[in-house]
């Protein structure tokens, strides 16, 4: 089993990239999958192509303002995750044929993600031995890896774009990760698809961390994720999922 952390800035493609790799993932037979949208945005669903309120699935967020606020329970002596976790069993967990899924949705009070981070990283704790990779699409920036969802992790990709700001971004989330103690095996960088080719030599040069290669732009993907299809409809031909069958490989997969 792995377990799989996709990061980077805001916009740089990270939420396609865990749509693409779960492609990848189910072309090559390596099902079951478990899905994790830590971004409060809720996009993950909609690229893989589930619609979780006509589904009648909860966000982990939800289920905690039903349980503590408006059916009045407390997070008194007892924690959250213990008082919720058959209801995210029963209600915040969507189960598909190749993949399940669960999303943490949007902050259950203003400014804090404690209580669903934590509801969440107990749950995961007897969830995960069922899968065969578990894969999580991080929210932008760099906050969330305090909050450490998961203490120890397979692969973390971090996607770049073409500005200082994301190649600092590389260096400090490293820093984080460490200093953290998230326990991990490999830290791989990735061109989002906006990042040219000719600046593949600058991220060798400047970043210490191993260079995967980049996203190639397809025009395709944009369409999809415009008109709300799911990019796991793609053709395989699809150029954006072609490099990333390369860049999985390169990290070790299929």
């Amino acid at each position: 089993m792995a377990f799989i952390v996709s990061i980077g800035r805001g916009g740089s493609g990270k939420t396609c990239f865990v749509a693409l790799i779960t492609k990848f993932f189910i072309e090559a037979d390596e099902t079951p999958l478990l899905l994790i949208d830590a971004d409060p945005d809720q996009n993950l669903a909609e690229v893989v192509g589930v619609d979780l309120e006509g589904e009648g699935v909860k966000t982990v967020s939800e289920l905690l303002v039903e349980t503590f606020l408006e059916e009045g329970g407390t997070t008194v002596g007892v924690s959250p995750s213990e008082r919720i976790e058959s209801r995210i069993w029963e209600q915040g967990l969507y189960e598909g044929q190749h993949f399940d899924l669960i999303s943490i949705g949007p902050k259950w009070v203003e400014g804090c993600y404690c209580l669903p981070n934590a509801a969440l990283k107990e749950a995961l704790r007897k969830l995960t031995r069922i899968y065969r990779h578990i894969i999580i699409d991080s929210p932008a920036g760099l906050e969330h890896l305090n909050r450490r969802i998961a203490s120890a992790v397979d692969d973390i990709f971090d996607i770049i774009d073409p500005s200082k700001k994301s190649f600092d971004h590389v260096e400090r989330a490293y820093k984080i990760v460490r200093e953290v103690k998230i326990r991990f095996r490999n830290f791989y960088v990735i061109g989002g698809y906006r990042f040219p080719k000719n600046l593949e030599s600058k991220v060798k040069e400047e970043i210490s961390l191993r260079y995967l290669g980049k996203i190639m732009y397809d025009e395709a993907v944009e369409d999809f994720v415009f008109n709300g299809r799911s990019l796991l409809e793609l053709p395989d031909s699809s150029p954006a999922y072609q490099s990333v069958k390369e860049i999985m490989r390169r990290a070790g997969y299929g």
